[in-house]
């Protein structure tokens, strides 16, 4: 797999964001995957709000938020399903405004997809919108797929043998968020001006559609509900 990031000029509120991107990158390969910052696609539907004070932006985490936990650090929140900081909204690289994620996401994605395609003449192209995530007990970040379109996220790995023959039972392979973090370091997360990612010969299983549910895992068998339940985070 060969990763290229792609540094752009600064993408502006409500601009043309596949026509920025073709702007950037004139043409890929059958078969890529493109990385995209969920701030360019924040902008890009013009979901921001000037910054006021701390007490609004705590405002505006709870009221997108489905459920919110406040830390030392930040908000621990629950969106789309995800678990996140503050409710993916972001005053970095914001110029004085606070850029909200799209509720829907995976349609933003999709839409993505579909004009890049046709815009590259390809029909094997995958989509990832990412944004920063803190895995628990771990320090710093790591690139996340808030979204993605054209391939299927998830690899069930159950029922395959390992090298000993043993059948794995409960393997399934994360292929956005894997991607999404690989790109993600090298996009940055300062000044660097990266926003998206090329990622050629990704190993991902093209599709035409994206089931969202797919990368969803059910809250009864999850491996933190338990402490979530026992923060008052998920009832």
């Amino acid at each position: 797999m060969n990763i290229t990031p792609i540094h752009t000029c600064v993408f502006k509120e409500r601009e043309d964001l596949p026509a920025f991107i073709v702007r950037h990158i004139p043409s890929v390969a059958e078969g890529t995957v493109l990385t995209v910052s969920s701030k360019l696609v924040g902008l890009w539907k013009g979901l921001t709000v000037p910054y006021e004070s701390p007490s609004q932006k705590e405002a505006l985490i709870r009221q997108e938020s489905q459920a919110a936990l406040k830390t030392p650090l930040a908000w621990l929140t629950i969106k789309n399903g995800m678990i996140m900081t503050n409710a993916g909204i972001d005053e970095s690289n914001a110029d004085g405004k606070l850029i909200l994620l799209p509720r829907d996401a995976y349609a933003c994605a999709d839409e993505l997809r579909r004009r890049l395609a046709a815009e590259w003449g390809v029909k094997k192209l995958g989509i990832i919108i990412t944004d920063s995530m803190i895995l628990p007990l771990r320090a710093g970040i790591i690139g996340a797929a808030v979204a993605y379109s054209g391939f299927k996220g998830v690899k069930d790995l159950r029922g395959r043998p390992d090298i000993f023959g043993k059948p794995l039972s409960v393997t399934l392979v994360n292929r956005a968020d894997a991607l999404a973090a690989a790109c993600a370091l090298t996009m940055g997360e300062a000044d660097e001006q990266c926003p998206l990612c090329v990622a050629e010969r990704a190993p991902v299983e093209f599709a035409d559609g994206t089931d969202p549910q797919e990368i969803k895992y059910p809250p009864e068998n999850d491996l933190y509900t338990p402490l979530l339940k026992a923060v008052k985070l998920v009832k």
